[in-house]
């Protein structure tokens, strides 16, 4: 990109302790020109997405520009990306509404407090993970997985502001089933100029930005229609509006924690601190790795659960780190934090100063910026390609997808991921295995089902392991190797290629040497070639190694070992080999 070089971030003395200090080297008038334009691009984008959000999260619209203040600055002064904008997000603000919904009873109070006590306990969670370094857990969370989960989760997204965009008076459900269940009872109670009111929102959004992308189309289209609904006295015909929304920022204060209610709020923290860490994560590595910075996965950990803790402090609900208002950041040119400092300092002034006039704002407006927000979300793409490529992660995502909006978001999130962990632990446990031949001539040996020509021999197998050998498959090629023998009556060797078993346990020895001994017994000599050094200290400490060392059954290629076991060992005509004594 043109302009201000991108500054990069010290992690040196105060900067250990607040990452935002370690922007100062090569900050100047022209960085801190595109931090300012950045900062006021997201906030005039933020401001109506962030009240839109908390009112999908269940909560007061005003809570949203809570959420977007001091939160954005905890993260501002501790993260490590210079482009990510932290805020509400639509699939937190909906895990959100599921996970307290059913535990506030309807009563507002309750609900808002239950929010801050979950914002605080996924923020807790987050920092612990990111003090123990454990960022690389979300890995466990696959493409397909977050794919699937996202899809769905913007149709349930978009199902549940039907309501709204319809002036309907139904009621909340958790899941697709529900929410049309709902809306079906609702239907006698449309209400026609809230439709046209949403359609003409919506419509508004498109147009602005399919055509004029570059102007803040949210916020054009909220001012409008407010300006319109207040000439003509929408409230008074019947269109929901916001009508009074508090001025001000509220005083920190921590939400009275209960034990049950952290016992009921436990799991949806867990997933809340998950989804937010990947959600922002993602996006935060493919802007650094645009602007040539470097993101710290744990420091971003701590970073975003110290904002939350911030929004449970101070009455709002969970944040995260939002794809889109990123990419507006990063296009926009941040640089540093200092962005996400000019943005909360802009809503901050909104929320003190401007509230009064939201109160003719149509409640259909902010449903029509969820639905043209999280719509875009649905990566039909992303489904064709894992369907494609590989049908396990196809019907991963599949699964997820299915899950997530039959049975709502947490199921869909732990059904996704278990089974996305099954996938692998069976994958795993029935590792690829490949016969090899030589080629003419060569020492280079390769899978006989994939290359024409090769030159086997009928008294000497060379089998090739694509796996780590442990517990969970070490019976499993240990009959291998039984089967070949048994299939193969002229048999008198196998030659193991070890060049891709990259680690091993006991058991995986231990089934190794009893493998060992049942050829023996048929009359067939096990020979290992190529062994990885962590693998061959494993088998040395079992005693395996220096017994087949004695035999001569160890090679440092897989040619001097089919060599060997053919009787011939001769590779004066091969590349040189490691010195022998090493085996």
């Amino acid at each position: 990109m043109t302009g201000a070089a991108y500054p990069r971030q010290a992690r040196t003395g105060p900067a250990r302790a607040l990452p935002i200090l370690g922007w100062r080297r090569g900050y100047d008038r022209q960085v801190l020109r595109h931090d300012l334009i950045a900062g006021l691009t997201v906030a005039v984008m933020l401001v109506p997405q962030s009240m839109a959000y908390a009112a999908l999260a269940g909560m007061p619209p005003v809570t949203g520009l809570y959420a977007a203040t001091v939160p954005v600055l905890v993260y501002a002064l501790l993260g490590t990306s210079g482009s990510l904008a932290v805020g509400p997000v639509a699939i937190t603000a909906l895990m959100t509404a599921t996970a307290l919904a059913p535990l506030a009873d309807g009563d507002p109070g309750r609900f808002a407090a239950l929010a801050g006590l979950l914002a605080l306990l996924v923020g807790a969670i987050q920092v612990l993970m990111g003090v123990l370094r454990l960022g690389a857990l979300v890995n466990f969370m696959s493409h397909s997985v977050l794919s699937g989960f996202t899809s769905a989760a913007a149709l349930v997204i978009a199902a549940s502001q039907v309501k709204d965009l319809l002036g309907l008076r139904a009621e909340r459900a958790e899941n697709l089933p529900g929410i049309l269940t709902s809306l079906w009872q609702a239907a006698p109670t449309v209400h026609l100029l809230t439709v046209a009111v949403a359609g003409v929102s919506i419509a508004g959004l498109v147009l602005l930005r399919r055509y004029v992308p570059k102007l803040p189309g949210a916020l054009l289209v909220v001012a409008a229609v407010t300006a319109v609904s207040a000439v003509l006295a929408l409230g008074d015909r019947g269109v929901p509006i916001l009508a009074d929304v508090p001025s001000g920022l509220p005083v920190p204060d921590l939400p009275s924690i209960a034990l049950a209610d952290v016992r009921a709020l436990l799991p949806a923290a867990v997933a809340i601190a998950l989804v937010a860490y990947m959600e922002g994560i993602a996006v935060a590595k493919s802007l650094a790795a645009r602007s040539r910075q470097h993101v710290d996965p744990n420091a971003e950990l701590v970073a975003v659960g110290a904002a939350n803790v911030a929004a449970g402090a101070f009455h709002a609900f969970p944040v995260a780190g939002g794809f889109s208002r990123s990419a507006v950041n990063f296009s926009a040119g941040a640089r540093t934090p200092v962005a996400s400092v000019v943005t909360a300092a802009v809503v901050a002034a909104t929320a003190l100063l401007l509230t009064p006039a939201f109160h003719h704002l149509p409640k259909a407006v902010l449903g029509a910026i969820v639905v043209v927000a999280v719509l875009g979300l649905v990566d039909h793409r992303g489904a064709r390609t894992a369907w494609r490529t590989r049908r396990a992660d196809g019907v991963t995502l599949a699964l997820t997808f299915l899950v997530t909006l039959v049975a709502g978001v947490e199921a869909g999130l732990a059904v996704g991921v278990g089974f996305s962990l099954v996938v692998f632990l069976h994958r795993s446990a029935r590792p690829h295995t490949a016969e090899l031949g030589r080629v003419p001539g060569t020492g280079t040996f390769r899978n006989v089902a994939r290359y024409q020509g090769l030159v086997t021999d009928p008294q000497v197998a060379v089998l090739r392991i694509d796996g780590p050998l442990y517990f969970a498959n070490a019976e499993y090629l240990a009959d291998q190797l039984s089967a070949l023998a048994e299939d193969r009556p002229s048999l008198h060797a196998v030659v193991l290629d070890a060049s891709a078993i990259s680690d091993a346990d006991t058991d995986g020895a231990h089934t190794l040497a009893q493998a060992r001994d049942r050829l023996a017994g048929r009359g067939v000599a096990l020979h290992l070639a190529t062994v990885r050094g962590p693998v061959r200290d494993l088998l040395t400490r079992s005693g395996l190694w220096p017994a087949m060392r004695e035999a001569g059954q160890l090679h440092p290629e897989v040619a001097d070992a089919v060599d060997a076991a053919a009787g011939t060992p001769d590779g004066s005509d091969r590349t040189p080999r490691l010195p022998q004594e090493v085996y």
